[in-house]
């Protein structure tokens, strides 16, 4: 998904406005994470940019997109852009000496 969301269109209210794009962006997520994935493949992960507009987009993370949204509704921003890729990803194996963490039993 590479889209530029206009935030002022006539006719809608604003708050229903970002609420939809939220839906709509949560919406592409959930279907590229039932695709089948490639063999050899553990997850889908997805590379991210966000900005003002196409060119100044920045790389990221997934979970920081709609705080980033909501921080331009708040600055009264007219678009954003929002670019989600999804992508084959491996999950690299834990080295051999290294244990998961326990929670601590201190009282």
């Amino acid at each position: 998904m590479r889209k530029t969301f206009q935030l002022q269109v006539e006719g809608k209210h604003p708050d229903r406005l970002v609420e939809a794009i939220k839906h709509e962006i949560r919406k592409y997520i959930k279907r590229e994470r039932r695709r089948v994935l490639p063999e050899g493949s553990d997850f889908w992960d997805f590379d991210c940019k966000f900005g003002t507009a196409e060119e100044s987009a920045e790389v990221v993370h997934l979970s920081a997109i709609t705080g980033l949204i909501d921080g331009v509704v708040k600055e009264a921003g007219p678009q954003f852009y929002v670019e989600v890729v999804a992508k084959p990803g491996k999950r690299a194996p834990r080295p051999a000496g290294e244990q998961a963490e326990e929670p601590s039993e201190e009282d």
